[in-house]
């Protein structure tokens, strides 16, 4: 299964920290990526973990700080490509879902928008992972700036609750 863990990195080098969410995932859990956000505060860790309690015991053991924890599904790539090429975004788009959304609704919209997406020069989409709760999903991209960024959701009609740059 995967999950994506948030955690905040509030004083280390975020090499050494990204070592730190390694160690304690030991030989129990995969480390697929990271993205760090560009002042190095913020850590989405996407993790393949058997079940998610074990993995918040395995996070929260090595004294690193769990803002949240859920089980993703990854949309508009595969896994192995993601485990092989270790892709980093410049930007990361999260959209908190209104009530009701369900997964077959959003992957419906997602399959009727994401052709939009080949108009757009200056923003490239690169993956989602879609909360298996519904509560929000995480989108990277490609791109020469926030704003273009923004004008890209827009085209596809797809509010931003929070921008990241990535770094």
């Amino acid at each position: 299964m995967l999950f994506v863990a948030e955690l905040i990195n509030s004083d280390l080098e975020v090499n050494a920290f990204l070592g730190k969410v390694a160690d304690a995932l030991g030989s129990d859990a995969e480390l697929i990526e990271s993205q760090v956000t560009k002042d190095g505060k913020q850590v989405f860790a996407v993790v393949e973990a058997s079940e998610i309690e074990g993995l918040r015991s395995l996070l929260l053991a090595a004294g690193l700080q769990l803002s949240d924890l859920a089980q993703v599904r990854l949309v508009g790539a595969e896994l192995e490509d993601i485990k092989r090429l270790k892709p980093k975004g410049q930007y990361l788009v999260e959209w908190d879902f209104p009530e009701g959304l369900t997964m077959d609704r959003y992957l419906a919209r997602k399959k009727e928008k994401s052709p939009l997406y080949a108009g757009i020069d200056d923003v490239k989409f690169l993956r989602t992972y879609v909360r298996e709760d519904m509560v929000k999903c995480l989108c990277f991209y490609d791109g020469e700036s926030e704003e273009a960024v923004i004008r890209a959701r827009e085209i596809v009609d797809t509010p931003i609750s929070r921008l990241h740059q990535l770094g």
